[in-house]
């Protein structure tokens, strides 16, 4: 009966062990029960950070801090991550010491880095974000509170009416001056929202308004007329443009010979035929200038040309005598004349 009940006993604290051990796995706080790989972050200060800390990716828990130690090759700390291996860490990813509270708990926070990044593989060194420590900021915040607390001793009742001193002499020194320039500007604002004055008149006259109301109607007319000018502009650039177009592809056709001045400017043909019809005529013109054949004697004969006169003039002869003469008569007289 005794060794059956320090058996049962045993059983029962074996099983209370293995439920705790497993209550713990599923709380996180080992990693015997789930795949995980180191990974590790170098700082410059760690502050409380204490191994067993929670490791968390956009604010999911994934691991814990397993190692903390000094850095063998620098002046910096080494955090060794235990985090599961189906959690992406990313080689661009972002590593921070950070605190739940002012004065709850730290844990490393780790950003997903960018999509495109490769994953970060076990032992890899994950860069990581300083961020201001507790201290500092309390230090900071004390003096502040310091600073507020001097600046409240400064507006104290006496030294609050020796600030406010010289303004209550200034204002019963000048009464008068500001009696009168408080009424001065009471009166103007009465003429103006009479409509008395220049800005009186602005501000209550009608007829400004319709003046102004006038003006910008023309000016809008205005705009309008110089938009029709703009279109009319743009055509006309258009056209142009147009114009400028057609003339290239007439110099382009000109250029390939097309057409009649395209021919002329391309076909050799017809300048080779032009040369020889200049060489003829300048050969023809040096003959006639020499007197050679028909053209030259009669330019260059001068007893042609005598005989030419001689023979007007006989016609001239001629035509006295015809005025009292009948037709036979004129017939042998112009031959008589001439033979």
């Amino acid at each position: 009966m005794k060794n059956s009940l320090e058996s049962r006993l045993g059983l029962f604290f074996a099983l209370a062990c293995v439920a705790g051990f497993v209550l713990f796995e599923m709380a996180g706080g080992g990693g015997f029960l789930h795949r995980s790989r180191e990974i590790r972050a170098r700082f410059n200060s760690v502050q409380d950070l204490k191994v067993g800390d929670p490791v968390k990716l956009a604010g999911v828990l994934i691991g814990r801090v397993n190692a903390i130690r000094l850095a063998p090759t620098e002046s910096r700390v080494e955090v060794v991550l235990k985090v599961n291996r189906d959690a992406i860490v990313r080689t661009d990813s972002r590593a921070s010491v950070l605190f739940t509270a002012l004065m709850g708990q730290n844990f490393v926070s780790l950003t997903f880095g960018s999509p495109g990044a490769p994953a970060l593989e076990a032992g890899g060194l994950v860069e990581s974000t300083e961020q201001a420590d507790l201290g500092q900021l309390m230090a900071k915040l004390e003096g502040v509170a310091d600073g507020v607390k001097n600046m409240t001793r400064s507006f104290s009742g006496e030294e609050f009416t020796k600030l406010l001193g010289p303004f209550t002499d200034f204002l019963k020194d000048n009464n008068p001056k500001l009696t009168t320039i408080l009424g001065n500007m009471a009166n103007i604002s009465t003429m103006i929202a009479d409509g008395k004055g220049t800005v009186g008149k602005i501000i209550a006259d009608d007829t400004l308004y319709t003046s102004t109301l006038t003006a910008v109607t023309n000016l809008n007319h205005i705009s309008g007329e110089m938009q029709g000018l703009f279109d009319d502009a743009k055509g006309l650039v258009a056209d142009a443009r147009t114009a400028i177009g057609q003339t290239t592809n007439v110099v382009a056709g000109m250029q390939r010979g097309e057409g009649t001045i395209g021919r002329l400017l391309k076909d050799e043909k017809l300048y080779t035929e032009s040369t020889t019809a200049m060489t003829n005529l300048r050969e023809i013109l040096g003959k006639i200038n020499q007197g050679q054949g028909t053209v030259g004697k009669l330019v260059n004969d001068e007893s042609f040309l005598k005989n030419v006169k001689m023979t007007l003039q006989k016609v001239d002869k001629a035509t006295e005598g015809l005025e009292d003469t009948g037709p036979m008569s004129i017939l042998g007289t112009l031959i008589q004349t001439l033979f």
